[in-house]
């Protein structure tokens, strides 16, 4: 298994950050992979899988590129450098653009575990990678990004609650399949059999969710350590939510009605306001009427307050055709794999 040896001190100044490099990256490996967890990455699919396809059948380079850096435990470092607090896409990929051709074929031998295949030995891997990736973001994430940006701050949200109330070693445990606090400054980051690493005293070491159910560890130097990882379920999934059913919304509102619906799974009103794009004050509204009318409920989680459907609003919500209570909500993550940028 892989193991980071993390100092206190580290930890206690390690942070969540946002990554718009992160998010494109978690979205080619979904289209990569082709095929969704569950029915907001399918139609995100739908919408776009025809496109890349295409994309890669015009460049079969890049189709090699993908298939080589992309491997079964290890992802070619020139192609996923780790991304720096507040830095935005185009800066990262400048890098992936400023990778020196023979480096970029030597990470791909890595990532492949043997030689490569002739079509890649060649001094443009790194303008076609970064080319690749641009056209990912472009097409694929930028249009949802505002609204992927809001997900991904809810997430950011509760897990730093989580650490003010239980500490980090419980959130450490929950990021995704693979990740454990083992006690004793070890972080176990995936299954992989590396050689344990020695995170440097001093170093960054940050935290990224993603909204596909995606997940790997990368590093650069001994300065920064990035672990990137698959956000809470019901967040991931909210970003393709179809729209409250007509009837529940005429009963009791269109935007109240998508509250409730959000509710199968207890969430703070910052979650909520993340998720739907509702103004605080608007949010705090619809709850205080779903509350009034025996709807959803309060429960306090240390010093967060959620809210949730009680078994009224489940009634209500399923004979809308809406769901039922829960749907969505299992945690998912795929194999980490390393990208290490030296």
């Amino acid at each position: 298994m892989g193991l980071w040896q993390i100092d206190t001190d580290t930890l206690a100044r390690s942070r969540f950050v946002l990554s718009p490099f992160a998010e494109t990256f978690a979205s080619l490996k979904l289209l990569h992979a082709g095929a969704g967890r569950h029915p907001g990455e399918a139609a995100w699919l739908r919408a776009h899988l025809p496109g890349y396809r295409a994309r890669l059948a015009d460049d079969p380079v890049a189709a090699l590129i993908v298939r080589a850096a992309l491997g079964a435990s290890w992802i070619a470092d020139f192609f996923c450098p780790t991304s720096c607090e507040g830095e935005s896409f185009e800066e990262t990929v400048a890098r992936v653009r400023a990778a020196g051709a023979r480096e970029a074929r030597d990470n791909l031998r890595v990532s492949l575990r043997g030689p490569l295949p002739a079509a890649l030995e060649r001094d443009d891997l790194p303008g076609r990678a970064a080319a690749l990736l641009t056209y990912v973001w472009d097409e694929t994430v930028r249009p949802y990004w505002r609204r992927r940006r809001r997900i991904l701050e809810a997430d950011m949200v509760a897990r730093t609650a989580r650490v003010s109330q239980g500490g980090w070693a419980a959130v450490l445990d929950s990021l995704r399949p693979g990740t454990r606090w083992l006690g004793e400054s070890r972080f176990q980051v995936n299954m992989n059999a590396y050689p344990p690493r020695e995170v440097a005293a001093g170093a960054e070491l940050l935290f990224m969710p993603v909204t596909p159910r995606a997940g790997w560890v990368s590093w650069e130097g001994r300065e920064r350590y990035a672990l990137v990882y698959p956000c809470l379920g019901v967040l991931a999934e909210d970003h393709d939510r179809r729209p409250a059913p007509a009837g529940l919304a005429a009963l009791v509102g269109g935007a109240r009605a998508g509250v409730l619906v959000l509710l199968g799974t207890p969430m703070s009103t910052t979650q909520l306001v993340a998720v739907t794009g509702q103004a605080l004050g608007s949010v705090g509204r619809h709850l205080r009427v779903l509350l009034d009318a025996g709807l959803v409920e309060r429960r306090r989680a240390g010093r967060s307050v959620l809210y949730v459907r009680t078994a009224a609003g489940d009634v209500l919500v399923e004979a809308s055709g809406a769901g039922t209570k829960g749907a969505g909500t299992k945690g998912a993550g795929t194999s980490g794999a390393h990208a290490t940028p030296s």
